[in-house]
């Protein structure tokens, strides 16, 4: 099997292969659909929320840094002239907590914010917290000095600008690229402020160490490579204009002026730890004072640009999610309803493709095999109607379907057309051979009248017999047919004339041993069916057994109804024979020719069909012997348990010595149907003639052997009067009786036993001494006849054996 065809096999169905094929695109857009708009969503409220918070925290912290500048700046003043004017400062001071205040205040969203952010947002806040301790050194310096101080305020500052650095940093490309200039400016101006922070310091003394020139110097060539090289070329528009006008004013010119005096001046000091400073306080201070307005104004409106810059970009975002989100649903929800619709209509197709199919199968081609085998004329036409699915794929298996459907029925019609054909002239050749059975019983039996000479009694008994076999097998071609046998009942049947009758159809019926006591009846519609069953039972078991071995058969009542034993001492069958010939006998049979032909089987289906009409079950199964046992229940509706009209019963038989099986005498029964004894053997010499006295000798006829399942008879030696008929009930006449000696002339006629006499010599008479000598003579021709004849025990069977040792005529043999 292909990986292919296993995976088809593994789905379960077509139906199911159309859903997962709708259902896995849709559930894979889905998915799509939602990740992606999750994921701009996400985009969109992380922008806002940064946004936001940098809002809140002062311009992502740019008026806290302005005011620790400007704070710082003035600190350093202070420290440089204590004695100066505080008013400046501590409105700076103020300044600075507002916007110190508004930071911390954002405490919760900084909690919100990526980690990167956060941690920055809270060294800054922990560095802010120290703020007073260094205003306090400021104030009074005891701990620290005051480069130290303003050391800190630049440690402070320096955490703040990067925490702007964080902020800028956003999922928007072009939001960052545009933030990164604005750091890099911010920056420049710090290092500007700390030169201002460091010169104001040093202006009173007039001078600077070596460590303190070396910082300043730092800080000169670090803001003018910034912003020469990172700032300027990096910004656009409004900013890079503003920022030119800055570099190119007079005050930024005087300021570079200073700082390159204040480089300058260490080659003309004389020492390294005193470098004068240049006389240029003041115009220090007023081009410093202008410039950090300057930029501040720039820095503050460059970053209040950007948050709405990005405040924009986000609601973009959030508009672009929003609005891709409704048309991906659209298209999510339009591929789905698409999907499914073509889904349905192929498995609703399907479905109905289905249905017709297994309606075909099922229901409609069934009832016309039923209608066939009932005999009923069929239209294929409108047995099949057409299936109309289109002109795609679908419809073109419907029309192969159309066209299979016909066939099939067309096939039904001509093999149903061909089997009655079939039957029929089986049929036919039966019935004649039936006619030509029949007549051939009747010659015989004209024959066996008319001759009296043992030797071709024997011969015409035996054809007799074999006749009747005949019969039956000419019965079982009428039962293949369809029909019913010719025989038949108008009253029940007693069951041992049943058995008798079923064992007299068989052509070993001397093996055969009837056992039941039971005194009940078979209803007249079965009695010839229940007979043909058993003679067949008995005949397979006769015929699968070896010929010394008995073949027995009991009958008897059970809860079901009455019960019919056929055990034989063969070879037996395989459990899986068994299994299998139960199962035929437990189904209707159907006559198939062509199964027959590879494995003739007739019995088997003569059984069945038999046991089916009656509702009789049928069962085989090994014997403990070792051969095979079959069990026959007869239900009750067929069983009579007692009779008013009469009905024959074991050993109730007829004036004339015979059991009258189907309501004719022995003679006239069917082939099969042998009459039976009505004395067994062992018992009394035999009935006497109506008007004749018992115990009186039989007569020369009766020397010879009998006839099989004829009863033997006695006569007197005198002529009996002619009986009188008496009709049957069935209204024909029954046939004559025939008795020993009367078609004799009466010279040959042996005469009567001699009547008793007193024993006088005077009334002994030459006629007394010839009847003496002839009763002599015939007991001895009875003594040698019985040492002829081969040994047997003294119960006989209640079936008489065939006359002489002569093996039983050959038949086929039966099948199992």
């Amino acid at each position: 099997m292909s990986r292919r065809t296993g995976a088809r096999r593994r789905l379960g169905s077509i139906r199911l292969s159309l859903v997962l094929l709708a259902l896995v695109p849709s559930v894979t857009l889905a998915a799509m659909w939602g990740v992606t708009t999750i994921q701009m969503f996400s985009e969109g409220l992380r922008l806002r929320d940064q946004t936001d918070l940098s809002r809140s925290t002062g311009a992502m912290g740019t008026d806290a840094t302005l005011a620790l500048q400007r704070e710082r700046s003035l600190s350093a003043a202070w420290l440089a002239t204590p004695k100066g004017s505080r008013a400046a400062l501590d409105a700076q001071r103020a300044e600075t907590d507002k916007a110190v205040a508004k930071l911390v205040g954002q405490a919760d969203a900084i909690d919100k914010a990526p980690s990167r952010i956060s941690d920055r947002l809270y060294s800054v806040l922990g560095s802010v917290g120290s703020l007073e301790y260094y205003r306090d050194q400021v104030d009074k310096p005891t701990d620290i000095t005051a480069q130290q101080a303003l050391d800190q305020y630049s440690s402070i500052i320096d955490d703040q600008i990067h925490a702007f650095q964080e902020l800028s940093q956003v999922d928007d490309g072009d939001l960052t690229s545009q933030a990164g200039p604005l750091v890099g400016l911010e920056h420049a101006a710090e290092l500007v402020s700390r030169e201002d922070a460091q010169l104001t310091l040093a202006w009173p003394a007039g001078h600077l160490d070596d460590k303190t020139w070396t910082q300043f110097t730092e800080l000169v060539n670090t803001r003018r490579w910034l912003v020469q090289d990172q700032v300027v070329p990096q910004l656009t528009g409004d900013a890079k204009a503003q920022t030119e006008r800055i570099l190119a004013s007079r005050e930024w010119q005087t300021l570079q002026s200073v700082e390159d005096q204040v480089l300058a001046s260490r080659n003309a000091s004389a020492t390294a730890d005193r470098i004068a400073l240049p006389d240029a306080q003041k115009r220090w201070s007023t081009a410093m004072d202008k410039l950090s307005d300057q930029y501040a104004g720039l820095i503050e409106q460059q970053t209040a640009g950007l948050l709405e810059r990005s405040a924009d970009k986000a609601d973009a975002l959030l508009l672009k999610a929003a609005l891709l989100s409704t048309g991906g649903l659209l298209a999510l929800l339009l591929c789905v309803g698409m999907s499914w619709r073509i889904t349905r209509s192929l498995s609703r197709r399907l479905r109905g493709l289905r249905r017709a199919a297994v309606s075909l199968a099922q229901e409609r081609l069934p009832d016309v095999v039923a209608r066939l085998d009932r005999g009923e004329t069929v239209d294929p036409e409108s047995a099949t109607p057409e299936l109309d699915y289109g002109h795609d794929e679908l419809g073109q298996v419907a029309r192969a379907f159309n066209t299979a459907q016909r066939t099939a029925v067309h096939t039904a019609v001509e093999l149903a057309d061909t089997r009655r054909g079939f039957q029929k002239i089986i049929l036919g050749i039966a019935r004649q051979s039936q006619n030509l059975v029949n007549l051939q019983l009747s010659k015989l039996d004209t024959l066996e009248r008319e001759h009296t000479d043992p030797d071709i009694l024997k011969g015409l008994y035996e054809l007799d017999s074999t006749a009747s076999q005949l019969r039956r097998y000419e019965e079982n071609l009428v039962i293949v047919s369809g029909e019913r046998p010719g025989r038949s009942w108008t009253e029940p049947v007693a069951l041992m004339d049943i058995l008798r009758s079923a064992v007299g159809e068989v052509a070993e019926y001397q093996r055969v041993e009837v056992l039941t006591e039971e005194e009940v009846y078979v209803a007249p519609p079965a009695v010839a069916d229940v007979i043909h069953l058993l003679a067949e039972l008995i005949d397979n078991a006769t015929a699968y057994s070896p010929a010394p071995s008995p073949v027995t058969v009991r009958a008897g009542m059970v809860a079901k109804g009455l019960a019919v034993e056929v055990e034989d001492r063969g070879l037996g069958m395989s459990e899986e024979d068994y299994t299998s010939f139960n199962e035929q006998l437990a189904v209707p049979p159907q006559f198939d020719v062509v199964a027959l032909a590879d494995d003739l089987r007739l019995g088997m289906f003569v059984i069945g069909r038999l046991a089916h009409r009656h509702g009789i079950a049928v069962t085989l199964r090994s014997s403990p012997y070792g051969g095979t046992t079959a069990i026959v229940l007869i239900p009750h509706e067929i069983v009579v348990r007692e009779t008013t009209g009469g009905g024959a019963k074991d050993g109730d038989t007829p004036a004339d010595g015979l059991v009258a099986v189907d309501g004719r005498g022995a003679r006239d029964a069917g082939p099969g149907e042998a009459p039976q004894r009505a004395d067994a053997p062992g018992e009394t010499g035999g009935r006497t003639a109506e008007g004749t006295e018992g115990g009186t000798e039989r007569a020369a006829g009766s020397a010879r052997e009998p006839r099989p399942l004829v009863t033997a008879r006695t006569t007197s030696a005198v002529p009996s009067a002619p009986r009188e008929v008496i009709p049957r009930r069935d209204g024909l006449a029954p046939l004559p009786r025939r008795v020993p000696q009367t078609s004799l002339v009466e010279e040959l006629r042996e005469e009567s036993a001699p009547a008793e006499h007193d024993g006088s010599l005077d009334d002994f008479t030459a006629e007394a001494a010839a009847s003496s000598l002839a009763g002599f003579q015939r007991g001895t021709l009875r003594a040698r006849d019985d040492d002829a004849e081969p040994p047997h025990d003294e119960e006989a069977p209640a079936v008489p054996r065939q006359a002489a040792a002569a093996p039983a005529p050959s038949t086929p043999p039966a099948d199992r």
